[in-house]
């Protein structure tokens, strides 16, 4: 694919994570300016001077995305240095414990043993916490960085949804829950910003293995666990996806020339998780 983003100053929330900080390194050798985005401000930055020392043109920014007054800060320091938005990558998001169950099945007794986190001690607040993080770290940065878009020719949203807005996985109902609204907001944001010609898509990655669930997949001696098994099984590749494959989707889905035509899609990019059914 003939890439050229030369020019085009791309916002990334979510940018000091393991999948985001490859897709501004992606950007950026395409010719974007970068504006790498990250509650963990180190992060972002230490990605930002990476990009640099290989010639490219990026900045990392501290940035909350339940905080619109920390967005808009983040977006005045941007537009000073890289000028504004083209493209917005919101790739923010994640899950926590206290909105997890113990459990995939429930048995009678489990909302009365103190050994196990049932459905019925879902901690509320971990669960809205879950969601406001994946959904409204999605609305609030579009409703910062949208308006730079306007009037622009070939501007685009990309979000991050998951495998899980398709299929729930089990024991994250929240997250799960999340990820199909973000799929669904891609989709009503299409239409909404359909008439000035800004695209909105989605990328659904299945399971690839990121700082944030490296001890949910592998025990400390790095031996499968039990999850990881299971995913694998289902996984017709049979193995984890590595962050370089979803760089071709990503590139294809900014490029007005590649996609000029695509809107509200969300797209797979799973090793065909969610196409198995399991027999």
């Amino acid at each position: 694919m003939n890439i050229d983003l030369t020019g085009k100053t791309v916002v990334i929330t979510g940018a000091g994570g393991v999948l985001c900080s490859a897709f501004a390194k992606a950007v950026a050798k395409e010719g974007a300016k970068v504006a790498l985005l990250d509650l963990n401000e180190d992060a972002a930055k230490g990605y930002a001077k990476e990009i640099r020392d290989e010639g490219g043109i990026a900045y990392g920014y501290k940035a909350n995305v339940l905080e619109k007054e920390s967005l808009l800060a983040a977006a005045e320091l941007i537009h000073k240095d890289l000028g504004t938005a083209d493209i917005l990558i919101n790739g923010a998001g994640g899950n926590n414990k206290r909105a997890n169950t113990d459990k995939e099945y429930y048995f009678e007794g489990d909302e009365i043993s103190k050994d196990v986190v049932s459905f019925f001690d879902l901690d509320p607040e971990g669960v809205q916490f879950v969601f406001n993080l994946n959904f409204l770290g999605t609305l609030l940065p579009t409703q910062v960085f949208a308006k730079d878009l306007i009037g622009k020719k070939h501007a685009s949203i990309l979000n991050i949804s998951s495998m899980n807005s398709f299929t729930p996985l089990t024991k994250i109902p929240a997250y799960s829950g999340a990820k199909a609204a973000v799929s669904n907001f891609t989709k009503w944001l299409a239409v909404h910003f359909s008439k000035e010609g800004i695209r909105v898509n989605a990328i659904a990655p299945g399971f690839f293995v990121t700082a944030q669930n490296k001890d949910l997949l592998y025990t400390e001696d790095g031996k499968p666990t039990e999850r990881t098994e299971k995913i694998l099984a289902a996984t017709p590749m049979g193995r984890f996806g590595e962050p370089s494959e979803l760089i071709g989707t990503l590139l294809y889905l900014l490029d007005d020339d590649l996609s000029g035509f695509v809107t509200g899609t969300v797209i797979p990019v799973d090793g065909g998780f969610s196409a198995y059914s399991g027999v």
